[in-house]
């Protein structure tokens, strides 16, 4: 099943953020993607195959 996601789309993952909102935008694309968390501001970077593996759904396009 191939998730489609692109630039600035709001995603969920599957853990939610320690902050208590689990809905993140992804601001970077490539090798690797940069997701900030829509609560507070938190940037994390990590493989695409690993973030493939925690994204839950894409929520906004």
């Amino acid at each position: 099943m191939e998730k489609s996601y692109d630039l600035h789309d709001v995603v969920e993952m599957k853990k939610p953020h320690p902050c208590g909102t689990n809905r993140w935008e992804i601001i970077r694309m490539g090798a690797d993607i940069r997701i900030k968390c829509t609560g507070c501001d938190h940037l994390v970077m990590m493989p695409r195959r690993e973030f493939d593996r925690k994204l839950k759904k894409v929520l906004k396009d």
